[in-house]
């Protein structure tokens, strides 16, 4: 099978592993905006950023190892791509909770949270399409699976998109709010909409890679 060599494994592993810090992230943020208490943030930021720092490592390991590899279970140039587009996931969501104490919000939006399901959601879905990667090219299954988590995930990041869109008009229709207020928020939703468009890139190299090996 294409990913039955040690080295096909360990790069596997290690995109699962990588989407798992995505995940722990993910679920962390929805964590810390369920309870949310602004006197936390300083602790919330450092465990954020061990998660995304463990991401890093991860990440820097595959590389290190790439010129050492006789034999890879994709070309080198697929193994960069999609480390980088996982590690930018994680790296987005940490993003979210830096602009979250830049900013000094003191109370969450509930479309906040509603977006964050979704990222929590999509990230789940990629870690389910990672989890039938390496067994792509020998089973039909497998490439069946993976297409329909494929689609899953477009149509999560629709989700997003209008979830995005709504809250952001809300934001710019809510009087209660201070023009810089406004701003912020408004900065904080991109974020979050970045995070949703980094785990549409992960899936559109997924798809790049089984279409060059197809």
């Amino acid at each position: 099978m294409f990913g039955n060599s040690k080295s096909g494994e360990k790069y596997f592993e290690g995109f699962k592993e990588m989407c798992g810090y995505s995940s722990d992230a993910a679920n962390f943020l929805k964590e810390i905006i369920t309870g949310y208490d602004p006197a936390l943030m300083e602790q919330h930021r450092s465990k954020m950023h061990a998660i995304e720092h463990d991401c890093d490592v991860a990440r820097h390991q595959m590389f290190r190892s790439l010129s050492k590899e006789p034999k890879l279970p994709v070309e080198r140039e697929d193994v960069v791509a999609m480390a980088d587009a996982i590690d930018e996931i994680t790296d987005s969501i940490e993003d979210i909770l830096l602009r979250l104490y830049m900013y000094d919000i003191r109370d969450i939006r509930s479309d906040m949270a509603d977006v964050v399901d979704v990222i929590i959601k999509i990230i789940y879905v990629l870690r389910e399409a990672m989890g039938e990667f390496p067994e792509f090219k020998a089973s039909k299954s497998a490439q069946k699976t993976i297409q329909e988590k494929l689609i899953a995930i477009n149509n999560l990041e629709e989700e997003g998109d209008r979830l995005y869109i709504e809250a952001v008009r809300r934001v710019y229709t809510d009087e209660s709010l201070s023009p810089s207020q406004a701003a912020a928020w408004s900065h904080i939703f991109v974020y979050l909409e970045d995070v949703i468009d980094a785990v549409e890139d992960a899936a559109d190299v997924i798809e790049s890679v089984m279409m060059k090996h197809g």
